[in-house]
């Protein structure tokens, strides 16, 4: 669907010379993602690629760049698009064996229960029943919410949500959220009912689900989607940073691909409905995937306009962002940073990547906020920011994470995981003992 026109952009009063940006350099995070499908599944990123019509793993690049159209992906109707989708999810989930390597590549046969996962034959279905019946109707929500998503891109989800009715530190989660949106169900059901969601189940190769069930894959996937802006707000009350009194700028740290693609200028508008009467907050995207698209303008040298959500971006690292416009002003300094899901915990090279960053945000004593998967990833971020001696002001379960279940993409019988599931919140450097008396130069 077409994208809303943009506001007109305030003046930025950057110079051409400025807005050149630098070359990226950073680790590959697509690329360690593909290298540990292939360690689950051998050949499983091959298959994605042809499905794409990609040649290589450059190609997929140049699309995540916006370099390449979407005309050049081979899909040609709505069929072809959830059919490539679907064939990139068949392999046997016991053998690991992909269609080419079977006699016949067209014996893989889907759990009827989830309509999630493949197997080879039912002497493989049966050794691996064990193991998936502990997660077969969780999958059965991954693989309905991974449908349903699409309508996202249609522009029918989300929905127009309502002003908060009540202060933001009385909103206690998502049943509280839902509480103030009035005529909820009226709203859910022209989105049920609607041409994307027929078109959709015309041509997925799955029976439609109940009306019932897409109600909820809808409510899911709205708290997937405004789960960012809300732990934003989060994070803002965690420091008793108040939007209600100034202008506010909040760095949006490690901005991935996945976050940016398609983002559209009123995304994180929640936030005002979250705030009314705000006097004005700008989100600057930065990271090495940034996407381009309507958020790719530069970062404002003036204060954000009063009642609005302004976005912006920056492709590039985090360290060189704040050596080339905070330091210059041609951006402001944050009120508050944070990072979904930053991964350093990962392996050494993200660390590595990583860490010029993690240094400057506890130098700088920049209130920090960053969001995990799960409870493993937090206990090993955590880990790694008290090696770093960066003072954790707290962390606990995200009562805005997604409600969304989502899985392994090539070992899908895990325990989903859901995004912002947990926070960090960090403030500095952890304080020295015996140095309570030394003057403050901040």
């Amino acid at each position: 669907t077409a994208q809303p026109k943009a506001a007109s952009a305030p003046k930025t009063g950057r110079s051409k010379k400025a807005s050149e940006e630098p070359a990226a350099r950073a680790p590959d995070v697509d690329s360690l993602g593909f290298q540990a499908m292939d360690r689950n599944v051998p050949g499983l990123s091959h298959v994605i690629l042809q499905k794409l019509n990609m040649k290589s793993y450059e190609d997929y690049k140049s699309a995540m760049d916006g370099r390449k159209s979407g005309s050049d992906f081979g899909i040609r109707t709505y069929f072809d698009m959830f059919q490539k989708m679907e064939d990139t999810f068949k392999f046997c989930v016991e053998c690991k064996k992909l269609p080419d390597a079977l006699p016949d590549p067209k014996s893989l046969r889907r759990c009827k229960r989830c309509q999630n996962v493949y197997y080879c034959g039912v002497v493989c279905q049966r050794a691996n029943w064990p193991l998936h019946k502990k997660f077969c109707k969780k999958l059965k929500l991954v693989a309905l919410d991974r449908l349903v998503e699409w309508l996202i891109f249609t522009g029918d989800i989300p929905f127009p949500t309502e002003t908060w009715t009540k202060p933001a530190w009385d909103v206690k989660g998502w049943e509280d959220w839902f509480c103030m949106q009035e005529q909820l169900e009226e709203k859910l059901g022209p989105i049920v009912a609607g041409r994307y969601m027929t078109l959709l189940w015309a041509n997925a190769g799955k029976p439609r689900p109940e009306d019932a069930e897409l109600r909820e894959s809808i409510r899911r996937l709205v708290t997937d989607f405004h789960s960012q802006p809300l732990t934003i707000g989060l994070g803002l009350r965690l420091f008793s940073i108040d939007p209600l009194t100034r202008p506010l700028t909040v760095h949006v740290v490690g901005a991935s691909h996945v976050k940016t693609l398609n983002t559209r200028l009123m995304d994180y508008d929640e936030l005002t409905q979250m705030f009314p009467g705000h006097q004005g907050m700008e989100m600057v995207m930065v990271g090495v995937d940034v996407v381009d698209g309507p958020i790719m303008r530069p970062p404002l040298t003036t204060l954000a306009p009063q009642g609005k959500v302004y976005l912006s971006s920056y492709k590039g690292l985090y360290h060189d962002f704040w050596e080339s416009h905070v330091e210059t002003k041609l951006a402001a300094r944050p009120d508050l940073v944070v990072g979904f899901h930053p991964g350093f915990h990962a392996c050494t090279d993200l660390l590595a990547g990583w860490l010029p960053t993690l240094l400057l945000l506890r130098d700088y004593r920049l209130p920090v906020l960053f969001t995990v998967y799960s409870e493993q990833e937090l206990k090993a971020s955590l880990q790694i920011l008290v090696e770093l001696e960066t003072h954790i002001v707290g962390y606990a379960s995200n009562p805005f994470a997604s409600l969304r279940p989502e899985q392994v993409y090539s070992s899908p019988n895990k325990a989903p995981v859901y995004c912002s599931s947990h926070y960090i919140a960090l403030l500095g450097a952890e304080a020295v003992p015996g140095a309570e008396d030394l003057e403050d130069d901040d």
